[in-house]
This record gives C-alpha cells, structure tokens and sequence, in this order.
C-alpha cells in the first residue's frame, strides 16, 4: 500500500462520516416532531458502513476504504403521550413524537465529528511526509 492509498481511505471515511453527520443532523431535527398517528412519526435513520477492499487492475496494491452500504430506520416504538387539547391528537387524545434520546444522538454527533476530524489528520500527516520525502532530494 503506497502512502498515497492513504488519501482515498481517509477520503472515503469522511464522506461515510458526513453522510453519519447528515443522518444525526436529521435526527436532532426531528426529535420533537409530533404526530396524530404512530405509523406518521418520524423514525431516526442510522447509516450502516461496510469495509471496501477494491483490487486496482494497474497496481500491485489494493485500494481499501468504507462507504455507506444502506441508511436504516429504527425500529423503536413511538413515544405516546395523552394531550386531549392538542390539535394533532387522535380521537383517544393521544399525540405521538419519535422515541430519539436527543443525549444519545448528541454524543453521536461528537463521536462522528472527532472521526472525521481524525480522518483530517491523517490526510495532514500523510501530505507532510510526502513533502518531506520530496526535500529530501534536495
């Protein structure tokens, strides 16, 4: 594996990162959204990531990375709560919203950030140490 390999699987780590950012970002959004229906409420939606090992046909070495295989939605049930006032509530006074842990989906988010961040600098020290093999011929 050259040390240029190791741009295509910091590269493809931080779009898989992004795309788990996007999903929490989207989470968070919907945390608090009600609904009159159980099968309406908004479902938290997780990225699943699967390993990629690509032989490259002109080179010795394989090209490895992650990428987003599928983006699921939980299967927990939907949080029901009694508010016979409320404008969205169905003919017994309930009113749904998704069961998202806003905590959990925050410690998410800092998990995913710092991963990508890791990513940012790994592709740092990769160029750095390119840079010092090329002065070294001077």
């Amino acid at each position: 594996m050259s040390l240029f390999s190791v741009f295509d699987v910091a590269g493809s780590a931080l779009n898989a990162q992004s795309v788990r950012l996007s999903t929490i970002s989207s989470n968070l959004a919907n945390a608090e959204v009600v609904s009159g229906r159980p099968d309406e409420v908004y479902r938290a939606r997780y990225p699943v990531f699967a390993a990629t090992l690509d032989s490259v046909l002109d080179s010795d070495s394989p090209a490895a990375g992650v990428r987003v295989t599928r983006i699921v939605q939980s299967q927990a049930e939907p949080r029901r709560e009694y508010s016979p006032g409320h404008p969205l509530a169905d003919a017994e006074g309930y009113i749904y919203s998704s069961a998202i842990n806003t905590v959990e989906e925050t410690a998410n988010m800092i998990s995913a950030s710092r991963s990508y961040q890791s990513n940012i600098e790994a592709m740092n020290t990769a160029k750095h140490l390119i840079m010092q093999t090329l002065n070294l011929g001077r």
